[in-house]
């Protein structure tokens, strides 16, 4: 069975955007940093998006500025297989992704069934609130980043508590503080 991971950058106060969906504020560039990035891009997974978040990274990873700054992972990011679900999309032209106007949590049950790679959910507010209430994310890598800001797009807006358990942390010198969360059993 195929896992579902949540990757995502948090604010100290549980923003994965600012009130205007920036995220400028996540993106550090020390080398400690872009060797943990790029490393993590080497893992094989199927990537999964909001339209919104969508849209976001398949305006920036196919660029040269992209690949000329973070090659490894805008590699990674544009040959991976990816689905972004939308009801109002009306193409996705983003190479290798795939349209889903269906229900996620029922789209995503019947992709763990399958055999392949991971399924990865990176920003997307929306599609992790929605698989975490239907119980489907196995597995959630969170970096805190050191900044407040105040109002912006939380990245769970669930029905119910959710229970996770930490499994792992990774401190850089950067600030940021990687969290590996499992959904408490």
């Amino acid at each position: 069975m195929r896992k579902v991971l949540v990757f995502n950058n948090v604010s100290l106060d549980g923003y994965i955007a600012d009130a205007k969906g920036d995220m400028s504020w996540a993106h550090k560039q020390d080398p400690e940093w872009l060797a943990f990035t790029s490393e993590n891009a080497k893992g094989q997974a199927e990537m999964l998006f909001g339209r919104l978040t969508y849209e976001m990274m398949a305006a920036w990873w196919p660029t040269a500025q992209a690949l000329q700054g973070m090659p490894d992972v805008a590699r990674a990011m544009n040959e991976a297989p990816k689905v972004v679900f939308s009801r109002t999309l009306r193409e996705a032209t983003w190479q290798n992704t795939r349209l889903v106007k269906s229900d996620p949590a029922a789209e995503v049950r019947r992709m763990k069934a399958e055999t392949g790679p991971g399924l990865l959910v990176m920003g997307s507010g929306t599609i992790v609130s929605q698989l975490t209430d239907a119980g489907l994310v196995d597995e959630y890598q969170l970096v805190l980043n050191g900044i407040a800001l105040g109002r912006g797009k939380k990245m769970f807006d669930l029905r119910e508590k959710t229970p996770l358990a930490l499994v792992k942390t990774r401190v850089f010198k950067n600030g940021n503080v990687v969290l590996w969360y499992e959904r408490a059993r």
